[in-house]
């Protein structure tokens, strides 16, 4: 060690290259009249520095074997039901992994922010999560409208993120180009479009269809965008077109021109207590056309609220219920929370999956090595096979589940895939 500390005159050299790197005047001949205590600091301040860079490449746990895994989602608002089954999934399931050793040896802390359903609270919820809080991976949002726009903090600050149920398409893709950070575990709207018409159009055999959305919500618009595409390939007819905006309470006008081109089937792709709010009034107008939705519906507070105007009607959902693959999961759920589990709590169960694979994979903890390893993802969750492609980050090949609400329950009627 003394030999090290020692300088000598090359060494000198060195050290004052790099202390004119950071800002200071000093010559090599001044340095070489540095006490040997400052010249043992520089030493062992330049070790520590290069100890840093090296464990830099095994992970980014704090000292305290705590690695910080981050989430975002809406814990207040219309959505606050789904948001707070997310976050105490991924919380139940760090707990558990903790209580059985950690990952990689270290306790994994989960931070979560409330987005108070608004893009730009997500945007800073992320900012925040990555610039303040190291996060090395955030699991959610659940909306796109939330999960598209966080794209450029997660590629400027390098660290990925795996969506819920965000389904629109820009989430991971923008004109044909791959977003570097954005993953998830849902499959997109262009196929819950296409099963949603397919299955209307060849299992139910309906010929026209209406179509009520919100126009002012990207998941809506892409859902509406893929169903009438779908539908009129097929040879159905679109008798009606109606559109709302995000607030909105009262669906009467709408449906009241939807009720004259007397369609089959009213195709509703927005969320559980819009669904509610319409579905209930559609019936209060005499309207008896069967009612279809997509993942936005999946909610105990949508049987609350419209039981008796949303029975008979058909949802495009990502998983069986009553799978048995899922029931461990949902008793642990219950017995800890004593609530039943929301469609999103499966969905973040998956995407926490897929952060422990990458994790144990990469066998790091740095954000980038983890992000390259969720580009390889092939696992087993519980909604399904979830094998990430490259060129879309994207679960590919992900079977839908087709959902019937009879009698205030959701009644599995089978797996469905477009032709």
């Amino acid at each position: 060690m003394r030999d090290f500390l020692d300088l000598n005159w090359i060494g000198l050299y060195n050290v004052a290259k790099v202390m004119r790197v950071y800002g200071t005047r000093q010559s090599i001949w001044e340095v070489g009249v540095l006490s040997m205590n400052f010249r043992r600091s520089v030493i062992l301040t330049l070790a520590a520095t290069a100890c840093l860079l090296l464990t830099s490449s095994v992970g980014f746990a704090s000292l305290g074997g705590t690695v910080k895994l981050g989430w975002i989602g809406s814990l207040t608002g219309d959505q606050a039901v789904w948001g707070q089954c997310e976050l105490n999934t991924v919380k139940m399931l760090a707990e558990e992994i903790n209580a059985a050793g950690g990952l990689l040896g270290a306790k994994i802390q989960v931070i979560g922010y409330d987005t108070r359903g608004d893009a730009m609270e997500a945007v800073n919820a992320v900012r925040r999560l990555t610039s303040q809080d190291k996060v090395v991976t955030i699991i959610g949002p659940n909306t796109s409208g939330h999960a598209i726009p966080i794209s450029s903090v997660l590629e400027e600050m390098k660290v990925p993120d795996i969506a819920t149920v965000a389904t629109n398409p820009k989430v991971t893709v923008v004109d044909g180009k791959v977003k570097p950070f954005n993953f998830r575990v849902c499959f997109i709207d262009p196929y819950q479009g296409a099963v949603a018409a397919g299955y209307a159009y060849d299992v139910l055999k309906f010929r026209k269809a209406a179509v009520l959305y919100d126009v002012a919500d990207d998941y809506s618009q892409g859902l509406t965008e893929f169903f009438i595409s779908t539908f009129t390939q097929k040879g159905g007819q679109i008798v009606a077109k109606e559109a709302f905006k995000f607030g909105d309470s009262d669906f009467r006008p709408q449906l009241s021109k939807i009720k004259a081109a007397n369609p089959e089937v009213i195709f509703m792709p927005y969320f559980f207590k819009e669904v509610a709010l319409s579905a209930n009034q559609a019936r209060e107008l005499g309207i008896k056309a069967t009612l279809m939705g997509g993942d936005g519906w999946p909610s105990e507070v949508l049987i609350e609220m419209a039981a008796d105007a949303v029975n008979g009607s058909y949802v495009v959902n990502h998983l069986d219920f009553d799978d048995p693959d899922v029931a461990d999961f949902k008793a642990r759920y219950t017995k800890k929370y004593g609530l039943a589990v929301e469609l999103n709590g499966f969905l973040a169960h998956d995407a926490f999956l897929v952060f422990v694979d990458a994790v144990k994979r990469a066998n790091s903890f740095n954000p980038v090595a983890i992000r390259d390893a969720i580009e390889t993802t092939k696992i087993k969750g519980i909604t399904g096979n979830i094998n990430i492609d490259k060129n879309t980050h994207n679960p590919e090949g992900k079977d839908a589940a087709i959902i019937k609400i009879v009698n205030g329950n959701y009644v599995f009627q089978q797996k469905y895939s477009p032709k």
